[in-house]
């Protein structure tokens, strides 16, 4: 076996800062937990590769947040909420509405989303993060965590400015692939090599402009899954999808129709294959709407989101590992802090489908998933928290997202203080701050709770 190449190298690194909470990753849940941590009385960093915050929702492109309601049930309130009443009233979206997802596959579901527009909510983000007091560094790449025996000190990032360290007293791993978690020694699922080619496919989005968008709306749906099934029978679809959703004014389709299979995200070679092969996908789909799809004779290619969206990479093996059966049942936790509205969402990682279903009710889930489960100093929060593959697939969604980063950052906040730690969470004080910053932490308070929202549209 031939050995891997490798230098020594003894670096000095200069400690830029100290703070009471370092997030690192400004996406959903790292903004929300960022602002979370702030309001709380820490002295906050934020820490983010892009050039805006909002991760997915705005550097991915994908405009519209799902997640916030199970039914006519509002399982999101807080910061999350707060931040989408914000964009509405900018101008940034029309509001929650019913809508359908993957219409055009064997197994739609019809949920609320809110559709909004990525540039109004790179605004509003900045706006959120100042008034909170985070000190927000763009354009700044994670390098590793520091650690101290059994506790996560810091960070070290590198940006134009060179190498440098954020000492803190907690941080919070938002990158979404658990990076410093598992940097840090702390146990992680999802890169068995085993899994490297089953993960579910990767999407890179799209926007449309000059749609006739209720041209399009109002096909029936038999016809938009032969259209559907047409293209992918030619090989000018990737899969069975015609799914898009309108910034206001309805004359864009951002378009959630790419999909890019056999990729590692947690390997750089497949990330940029991931890249290349969905721009080539995009050129494809966007000849075959022009040509063949009502709505869109016209329309032109208006923009391809900056990064491929990743469903699925590292996983951590925290203090409590949420599955399945758990939101199927509506299993009950003391130390809940955040909900899930759904839907269940599984790409099949080789072929053409999705598994796609609401579950039943709204369902809790635990700030043990957030904790790992010995090193001192660390909260994991998106899509990387301790979940089943499959209960993942429900809890990924940026809603929910939103409200872990908000528990993520009362918590860090908390621990920062010495008022909190893994083995003593200080799970009740921390669902009491949720709940003073109107949070939702209970499946009980979701259904209680008198709808205040504005009447829902079809879309």
């Amino acid at each position: 076996m031939t050995a891997i190449p490798s230098i020594i190298e003894n670096i000095t690194t200069p400690v830029l800062a100290e703070y009471d909470v370092v997030v690192a990753g400004g996406g959903a849940s790292g903004l929300t937990a960022a602002i979370a941590a702030a309001r709380t009385g820490a002295r906050t960093a934020l820490v983010e590769r892009s050039g805006c915050l909002g991760g997915t929702a705005t550097s991915g492109m994908v405009a519209q947040w799902v997640g916030f309601f199970n039914g006519d049930i509002r399982c999101v309130g807080g910061i999350a909420y707060e931040l989408a009443m914000r964009v509405q009233a900018m101008g940034g979206s029309d509001g929650f509405r019913r809508y359908t997802m993957a219409e055009a596959s064997a197994s739609p579901v019809t949920i609320t989303n809110f559709p909004f527009n990525p540039e109004i909510v790179k605004i509003a983000a900045d706006e959120m993060a100042r008034e909170a007091g985070v000190d927000v560094l763009l354009h700044s790449r994670i390098a590793r965590p520091i650690v101290n025996g059994a506790r996560v000190g810091g960070l070290v990032m590198e940006s134009v400015s060179g190498r440098q360290a954020l000492r803190a007293g907690m941080l919070v791993d938002a990158t979404g692939d658990a990076a410093l978690a598992a940097a840090a020694g702390i146990p992680c699922v999802g890169e068995e090599p085993e899994l490297r080619r089953q993960r579910q496919p990767c999407t890179l989005v799209f926007r449309m402009s000059n749609v006739d968008v209720g041209t399009f709306r109002a096909l029936p749906r038999e016809e938009k899954r032969a259209l559907a099934l047409s293209g992918l029978q030619e090989g000018k679809l990737a899969w069975e999808s015609l799914s898009f959703c309108s910034t206001p004014g309805e004359r864009d389709a951002v378009c959630l129709m790419s999909r890019i299979p056999d990729i590692d995200a947690l390997d750089v070679h497949d990330l940029t294959r991931a890249e290349q092969i969905g721009r080539q996908q995009i050129k494809s789909i966007v000849q075959f709407l022009r040509e063949r799809v009502p709505g869109f004779e016209a329309s032109i290619l208006g923009g391809i989101a900056e990064h491929v969206g990743v469903r699925e990479t590292r996983r951590i093996v925290g203090r409590h590992t949420l599955t399945e059966q758990e939101i199927v049942s509506g299993t009950r936790f003391k130390d809940a802090v955040a909900l899930g509205a759904g839907p269940m969402d599984l790409h099949e990682p080789g072929g053409t489908g999705v598994d796609l279903w609401m579950p039943p009710a709204p369902f809790e889930i635990p700030l043990s998933c957030l904790l790992p489960q010995s090193v001192e100093g660390i909260v994991v929060t998106g899509r990387a928290i301790s979940a089943t593959r499959e209960a993942n697939g429900g809890a990924r969604h940026m809603g929910t997202a939103m409200c872990l980063g908000h528990a993520a950052g009362v918590y860090a906040a908390l621990a920062s203080r010495g008022e909190a730690s893994p083995a003593q969470p200080a799970a009740e004080r921390v669902r009491e701050l949720l709940r003073s910053q109107d949070a939702l932490v209970s499946s009980d308070e979701a259904v209680a709770l008198e709808r205040r929202n504005e009447p829902l549209t079809t879309a």
